[in-house]
């Protein structure tokens, strides 16, 4: 999107809601063209008229016709009289159509005012700002907004414990911050692929953050004895037994980085 910041909506640290107003970008050309169509969508002036010649029309049908019943007209002015009330109806609908073609006129102009307003694409807040006041921008990133609420643990673990973490399972999150007590975090991805160079696995998780408790970009360990729910254990192949229950007995941690779920850059 090409054009000059005329209005900022939001600073960097502001908390936004979903299609909330960013920034403005200049658009004179775009209000006069919505104006001029809103007001040529509102003239109805043309129907108006095309339905005067409506009832004009069906009137002189009915006098040609009672005209003619007392033969005191020829059975070509009846045809005449028909065929204008045929063009008055066409007349008509085709006012009608071109009405309905400068609504639709009216809503691509307002469209095209709207996209000069750049708005938040969901709730979150406002981490970095690209752009200032009567800048101008071309294809280039404007803000970007992060969710900050849940936010999204990933960790890269060994591919000893492959068969030891499962999606749904809750997994025990400790932030390296004073005062932060740990936390419960849901894996919702196991990745299927190891890799070969460290010989791990990556693992993400989604962790709820009512009222932001949590900094993103927070660093943290995660324990992989899992947190007990209210669930039957899952079932563990013979093979794997002894360094599952050695796994429960003495956890491991993982370092790991607590994230934002999703970021854009409008």
């Amino acid at each position: 999107m090409i054009g000059v910041v005329e209005r900022l909506g939001a600073e960097r640290g502001d908390r936004v809601s979903a299609g909330q107003p960013l920034l403005t970008l200049r658009a004179e050309v775009e209000r006069a063209n919505a104006g001029v169509a809103e007001t040529r969508a509102r003239v109805d002036a043309d129907v108006l008229a095309a339905r005067a010649s409506l009832a004009l029309a069906e009137q002189k049908l009915r006098r040609a016709q009672a005209l003619v019943s007392a033969k005191f007209v020829s059975a070509q002015t009846l045809d005449q009289a028909a065929a204008e009330l045929e063009l008055a109806r066409q007349k008509l609908a085709q006012t009608r159509g071109q009405q309905r073609i400068w609504a639709e006129e009216r809503r691509v102009a307002e469209a095209q005012l709207a996209l000069r307003t750049i708005r938040s694409p969901f709730a979150g807040v406002v981490v970095e700002r690209f752009v200032d006041l009567g800048e101008r921008v071309e294809e280039k990133p404007l803000m970007r907004v992060a969710v900050l609420d849940p936010l999204r643990v990933e960790l890269m673990v060994p591919s000893t414990q492959y068969r030891a973490i499962s999606v749904g399972d809750q997994l025990t999150i400790r932030p390296e911050l004073p005062g932060i007590e740990p936390v419960s975090a849901t894996v919702s991805q196991v990745d299927h692929v190891l890799d070969a160079a460290s010989n791990s696995f990556r693992v993400r998780l989604s962790l709820p953050n009512p009222h932001n408790r949590l900094r993103a970009g927070l660093r943290c360990k995660a324990d992989l004895a899992p947190v007990a729910v209210n669930s039957a254990p899952r079932a563990v192949p013979p093979s794997h037994q002894a360094a599952t229950s050695l796994r429960f007995a003495t956890s491991l941690q993982i370092p790991a980085a607590i994230r934002p779920v999703a970021s854009s850059r409008p």
